[in-house]
């Protein structure tokens, strides 16, 4: 998966969802700020934000098997003195603040959704970006299928479709309010600032 990423990112680059974030945060300046980011897999977004003026970047991801990869396309970037890349869980970890803090694809990963958002806007000193399924029944109804197909297939991962009032309210309750709201045919895309 994590080849099949790379391969992705080096001949189309982001992803329209991802390409919305980033736009996002960039439109709001990201000068020298620091990005901590939860599940960047290959480290795209991240990426793409330190070559748009971004100072340092975190990412928090579960997964070992992207790391090299993500090494890989640090290195050809030339950005890898700028990046930590860390294994662990964002939200029972302890991983420090950022100004800019980004969560694509991972919120419906994620069974406790007052957990990870929670941890995220408490760690987003000035802006969060956040991507996660549209709450649409034809995606509930999917969903329910991979993790049909997960069960039988005796895997733990589960795929969620959360209420969308709770990832947002996860944000507002801790200080953050809501400048973006885009949906697409499957993904939305919530951007807040801090103030």
């Amino acid at each position: 998966m994590a080849r099949r990423d790379v391969r992705r990112y080096r001949s189309k680059g982001l992803d329209k969802t991802a390409r919305r974030m980033v736009e996002f945060l960039a439109g709001r300046g990201v000068k020298g700020a620091s990005v901590l980011e939860a599940g960047g897999g290959i480290g795209a977004l991240e990426l793409e934000l330190l070559k748009a003026g971004a100072g340092r970047s975190v990412n928090v991801e579960l997964s070992p098997a992207y790391e090299e990869e993500a090494q890989e396309l640090l290195r050809e970037a030339g950005l890898e003195d700028r990046v930590e890349r860390r294994i662990g869980d964002f939200v029972r970890d302890d991983v420090g603040p950022a100004d800019i803090v980004v969560l694509h694809r991972v919120v419906c990963c994620y069974p406790d959704v007052e957990g990870l958002v929670g941890a995220a806007a408490e760690r987003a000193r000035e802006a969060l970006a956040l991507s996660f399924p549209k709450e649409a029944w034809y995606l509930k109804a999917g969903f329910a299928l991979i993790n049909l197909a997960q069960r039988l297939r005796r895997r733990e991962f589960r795929a969620y479709v959360h209420p969308v009032a709770a990832i947002l309210g996860a944000a507002e309750r801790r200080g953050l309010h809501p400048v973006l709201d885009h949906r697409g045919l499957v993904w939305q895309v919530a951007g807040f600032e801090r103030g």
